[in-house]
């Protein structure tokens, strides 16, 4: 009876789980728009943002108010990071950011 009422709180929880969710796209006039959010809905507002290249942050800022973040496009390979918390992070390599 117990491990059927610890399985059963298992499943419960991870009903309530949600993961982190990112997508980039290049606008086209020099600037990368990336949105953010979580797969149960939830807003992104206040989500920590960067953007790497070679290692080092060029870009450093939170969601706006409706889950999103406009930066000036950087010359060569970098990489978009959505930082939700540990588990929660997304990154997104600007070889996969199209128009």
């Amino acid at each position: 009876m117990k491990k059927i009422v610890l399985a059963l709180s298992f499943m419960i929880s991870s009903m309530f789980a949600h993961s982190a969710i990112m997508s980039c796209f290049d606008n086209a006039d020099g600037t990368i728009t990336c949105e953010g959010g979580f797969s149960d809905g939830s807003s992104a507002t206040g989500v920590k943002f960067k953007v790497e290249k070679d290692g080092k942050i060029v870009f450093n800022t939170k969601m706006n108010e409706y889950s999103e973040v406009n930066f000036k496009k950087p010359s060569g390979d970098y990489t978009a990071i959505f930082d939700a918390g540990e588990g929660h992070q997304v990154k997104i390599k600007s070889s996969d950011i199209t128009e």
